[in-house]
């Protein structure tokens, strides 16, 4: 359950993952919820208008509170919910979503506001009404189903652009942010995201470099690992080093700053799930699978209109299409556990190949291009079976030209 409330309960080989890579962690066992808020975020035309603004506006202007959360209006403030109650945070945010989506506004007014620390825009009272009222819904329900506390943001809804700068920045900032048109397309998305709740008012850092512990109290960290610091922890640690815990293993220990550098708040939280508010123009997606109304056994929905009514006679015929998208059955460094020392290829245990596939420059080229495993065979030829097995048809393969992707989709067709 930990595993899976931890990785966003999206598969069990990502819980399993998360499971190996904490072996070592000594809070494995504590029975410690995650934190979860929900916001509303935009996506499409203003999304990108937004990102562009985080990016120029910390060029220019340096890092600023804003710039540890991705653009988003607060819903819900953080809080706690027991690991095996989660699905009901996801079921109600459906149920909610579904009973809102007729009054969401197709478009949300936005309106400019600046103070000497502030930048963002405010939500007009007609729209923040129906926004306040879905979040109040949500709030309720998930209280009283998965017994946990519920705040909703009842204030005066914003989406910040930047917060907490240099006064003098504030003209330029207020230039950059009146680049941005409000009334850009932009479909919302209310998504449910979670955060440990240990590492709130600590500094998360970003791996640049690998590092491999010299000594047993320093930390292995590898390039993109996220360490969480805790800055009032600093001061009898040597120049040059800080102490701090890895996101991915829970491990803690020592490690080199310089290997290191600032990531933004936001960057080890996990999505969960999301509810996306179609406008009017698309509300057959939002009524494919369970229809508002039926009149007589039938599904009736006065509003589509028959150019809606055809679009969605042609989304069922193709609703069977899917794409499937794999990760290659092995890693890339298993063949230095089974060279000699003149570089030559030997059987280190009944799990690795008997002999090695021929190639031009020899070994040379299998350094970072290995072939599969014998479980990472019987792993592609398992996968294969399951598909036949669910009478899935494959019509095409797309393979990186990698010989463990190669290999890896040769076996699942075998399969």
């Amino acid at each position: 359950q930990k595993a899976l409330a931890a990785t966003g309960q999206k598969t069990i080989e990502d819980a399993a993952k998360w499971l190996h890579s904490h072996c070592n962690d000594p809070s494995l066992d504590d029975p410690i919820p995650q934190e979860y808020a929900l916001y509303l975020c935009p996506t499409g035309c203003l999304y990108n208008h937004l990102q562009e603004f985080w990016k120029e506006s910390k060029r220019q202007c340096g890092k600023n509170r804003a710039h540890e959360i991705f653009p988003h209006i607060t819903l819900c403030d953080f809080f706690t919910c027991e690991d095996q109650k989660v699905e009901l945070l996801y079921d109600t945010l459906k149920r909610v979503g579904d009973s809102f989506s007729q009054y969401f506004p197709p478009s949300i007014s936005l309106s400019l506001h600046s103070s000497t620390s502030y930048l963002g825009f405010f939500i007009g009272d007609s729209h923040a009404n129906i926004i306040k009222e879905f979040a109040l819904a949500f709030s309720s329900e998930a209280s009283a189903l998965a017994d946990c506390h519920v705040k909703p943001c009842l204030k005066q809804l914003h989406l910040t652009l930047a917060h907490k700068f240099y006064p003098h920045h504030q003209k330029t900032l207020e230039q950059l942010a009146k680049c941005i048109n409000p009334g850009e397309t932009c479909q919302w998305v209310a998504a449910l995201y979670s955060r440990d709740m240990r590492f709130v008012h600590y500094q998360t850092l970003r791996a640049v470099f690998q590092y491999k512990p010299q000594n047993i109290d320093e930390l292995m960290i590898n390039i993109g690992d996220f360490i969480y610091v805790d800055p009032t922890q600093q001061s009898d640690v040597s120049e040059g080093w800080v102490i701090g815990t890895s996101h991915r293993t829970g491990c803690r220990g020592f490690l080199p700053e310089n290997y290191t550098e600032r990531a933004n708040e936001s960057d080890t939280w996990v999505k969960h799930r999301e509810y996306v508010f179609v406008t009017a123009s698309r509300s057959f997606t939002q009524t494919e699978n369970e229809p508002n109304v039926k009149l007589n056994g039938e599904v009736h929905n006065p509003s589509m209109s028959r150019s809606v009514t055809n679009v969605f006679s042609l989304q069922n015929a193709t609703l069977r299409r899917g794409v499937l998208v794999m990760h290659h059955g092995e890693r890339d460094s298993w063949l230095q556990q089974c060279l000699t020392a003149d570089g030559k290829y030997y059987r280190a245990d009944l799990n690795f190949p008997a002999t090695l596939p021929k190639r031009k420059d020899g070994m040379k080229h299998f350094e970072h291009d290995p072939p599969l495993s014998c479980c990472g065979i019987f792993q592609s030829r398992l996968i294969g079976e399951a598909l036949l097995d669910q009478e899935v048809t494959v019509s095409y393969v797309y393979s990186s030209p990698a010989l463990r992707c190669v290999q890896t989709a040769q076996h699942i067709l075998q399969g």
